[in-house]
């Protein structure tokens, strides 16, 4: 039996060197810089809110128009330029302050000027459309 099992050991050895032992091949690297792989990447999955407190709530139709003026030179822009003038919110554009505008009043704009006063705070002259009059918007909204 031992010879045997050194009979086929003997053909096994001299069938691999007629084969050839190939071994592990070293890739061939053509640029002398290494580029670590891609490996698995996970999602975090956070034990715990890194932020305590939520952010602040976008504006709003009822955050970016604060309140109408109603100075005299706001008066006669309302009778003359057919002009609503209001204080907004600062941060707010002039494409919000004209929907938050629609929203509250239903009423259409033209267009719309904004300047930031000394004081800081934002002043737009929301100019109306031909079909809606300031005089009786501002009835409705309780200006005058």
């Amino acid at each position: 039996m031992a010879k045997e099992d050194a009979k086929a050991k003997a053909a096994k050895a001299a069938k691999m060197v007629k084969k050839g032992v190939k071994g592990k091949l070293l890739k061939k690297r053509f640029s002398p810089v290494f580029h670590r792989p891609k490996t698995l990447k996970k999602s975090r999955e956070p034990k715990y809110p890194r932020v305590s407190v939520a952010p602040m709530q976008k504006l709003d139709q009822f955050q970016i128009l604060k309140f109408p003026l109603t100075t005299e030179s706001a008066m006669k822009k309302i009778e003359d330029n057919n002009t609503l003038v209001f204080i907004v919110d600062s941060r707010s554009t002039k494409k919000q302050i004209k929907d938050a505008v629609k929203r509250m009043y239903d009423i259409q704009t033209e267009k719309i000027n904004t300047l930031i006063r000394p004081d800081g705070a934002k002043k737009a002259y929301v100019r109306l459309t031909a079909d809606y009059d300031a005089l009786d918007v501002a009835n409705k909204i309780g200006i005058i």
